[in-house]
């Protein structure tokens, strides 16, 4: 029996996508209508692998992955400003 099947697995969550997406909101506000849904995912899973991973599971590891510094944010930025760059080069903010 698969470990999925076993056990409930959706509370492990990984806080550094929602910070990603965050980023990527508004890195690309005033272009998102001329990105498409397959490149978003791909800037995102590119800024992803360049960002230490902020998993959570329960309220006490929610509450702290809000914490978050601000060394950390700009690495986030940064890998989200590299990502678009990379996927969208002619994307401009």
């Amino acid at each position: 029996m698969a470990l999925q099947d076993r056990f409930d697995l959706e509370d492990l969550v990984n806080e550094s996508e929602r910070l990603v997406f965050d980023a990527l909101e508004t890195e690309l506000a005033d272009a998102i209508d001329r990105v498409s849904e397959e490149e978003i995912l791909d800037i995102a899973a590119l800024a992803l692998n360049h960002v230490r991973p902020r998993y959570r599971v329960n309220l006490l590891g929610r509450l702290y992955a809000q914490n978050v510094s601000d060394e950390e944010r700009t690495e986030v930025d940064q890998a989200v400003r590299s990502a678009i760059l990379k996927v969208r080069p002619d994307v401009k903010r």
